[in-house]
């Protein structure tokens, strides 16, 4: 067995195509970092800001609450519960791309149990063009998040969360 070496395509992923860099409603000083080609022959492409799903919407990464991968693509849901699905021939980089943007958004997480039928994520996040962090709610499965008194609940909770982080 001789040993080949890879291709930089096969390393690095290959360049986007010049009509689907095109094609995308870039903001100013957003550059495009990986993509993936689906069975279509579109692109998604992971950006400095957000993934762009072919004919589909622009995800900006402080918005995502998670994506899961399977042999087919991605499945991407979003903080106020939309799910958006990919499917992708080859995924390239990706799924390290994705993991690593959706990560370097969060400066802080915490669940705490605000009853004896669950509890909240409390997530703060970076969002491109501001100093301060945005804080949410991510409630349990089964509890109402438009509940006053779990919202309260969450709300003093978030408190103490940021007094003993101090952010």
């Amino acid at each position: 067995m001789t040993y080949q070496k890879p291709s930089l395509s096969r390393l690095f992923g290959s360049r986007l195509p010049r009509e689907a860099r095109a094609a995308l409603a870039l903001e100013r000083g957003e550059r495009p970092v990986s993509h993936a080609v689906t069975p279509g022959g579109g692109h998604i492409v992971a950006t400095t800001l957000a993934l762009h799903l072919p004919d589909g919407p622009r995800l900006p990464w402080h918005l995502m609450d998670r994506a899961v991968w399977d042999e087919e693509g991605v499945t991407v849901t979003m903080t106020d519960g939309a799910v958006h699905r990919a499917l992708l021939t080859e995924p390239g980089r990706l799924p390290e791309t994705i993991r690593e943007r959706v990560t370097s958004t969060i400066v802080a997480s915490r669940h705490v149990t605000i009853d004896g039928r669950g509890g909240v994520r409390l997530v703060a996040r970076r969002i491109p063009g501001y100093d301060t962090p945005r804080w949410e709610f991510i409630f349990d499965p089964g509890l109402d998040s438009d509940d006053p008194g779990l919202r309260a609940h969450a709300e003093q909770a978030l408190e103490e969360v940021r007094r003993s982080l101090g952010v």
